[in-house]
């Protein structure tokens, strides 16, 4: 028998090239409500962009599964969460596992970038490119994001998305997507076209962050983020907010 150590448990991971300073406040957020929150750091990230260049998808996404996998022992139910990069992994877990709910913020599933066509050939020819990094328009923020993206690692990341593009039919959990209106990252609507157009499940709720850039989590809409998202949880999973367990009248907030 599992020990539980809180009921919803949320599998929570950051994105390309960037590190766990950018979900960080996000995770945070969520703990203060009551949830177990777990955030692992990817392989080749938090080190240097050559070690990212060593690495695989799969890689990236069995670390995810596994901070999934623990939750699962610890926690009555669980959901996925995750920015950018994150966010393709969170909805690939989603349709491999059953998950609760998902939110994810910026999403990416489709490279806007032309070169990623030739990518599978660019990798040896090129290193490294110059990354955008640190999108985000509130200053004085800062994700510790690579300053160079390794062509390697974007192949890899073309094929997490191919490969996760062809699964969200698989998935059915009831979906919240931030999408910032403004984003230098994942530039164009496609990742969140490829979303409604393939996503398994029928509850999609598009939330459009108006005064943020692609790190949102660190932005100026951050809040409607960590709020919206744990009243998305609650909801989803009917686990009160930490208030009402207390006694107390649960505050609601409304996504700007």
């Amino acid at each position: 028998m599992k020990s539980v150590t809180a009921p919803v448990g949320v599998a929570l991971s950051h994105g390309f090239t960037g590190s766990l300073a950018s979900v960080a406040p996000w995770a945070e957020a969520l703990r203060r409500e009551g949830f177990r929150v777990v955030t692992p750091l990817l392989p080749g990230h938090g080190t240097t962009w050559e070690d990212l260049a060593t690495r695989s998808w799969h890689e990236w996404y069995g670390t995810y599964e596994a901070a999934y996998l623990e939750l699962a022992q610890e926690c009555s139910t669980v959901v996925a969460a995750g920015l950018s990069m994150g966010g393709a992994l969170a909805l690939r877990l989603a349709a491999l596992h059953p998950v609760a709910a998902v939110s994810v913020a910026n999403p990416g599933l489709v490279i806007d970038d032309p070169r990623s066509h030739i990518s599978a050939v660019l990798r040896y020819a090129i290193r490294s490119v110059p990354a955008v990094g640190n999108d985000i328009k509130r200053p004085g923020q800062e994700e510790h994001a690579y300053k160079r993206v390794p062509v390697a690692a974007a192949h890899e990341l073309k094929l997490l998305f191919r490969d996760t593009v062809a699964l969200l039919p698989r998935a059915t959990a009831p979906l919240q997507v931030f999408r910032s209106t403004v984003d230098h990252t994942v530039t164009s609507e496609r990742s969140v076209a490829a979303i409604a157009r393939r996503y398994g499940g029928t509850d999609i709720r598009l939330v459009r962050l108006r005064d943020s850039y692609h790190v949102a989590t660190l932005d100026n809409d951050a809040e409607t983020i960590f709020a919206g998202s744990a009243a998305f949880f609650r909801e989803v999973t009917g686990v009160p907010s930490v208030a009402t367990v207390a006694g107390q009248p649960a505050r609601t907030e409304e996504p700007a």
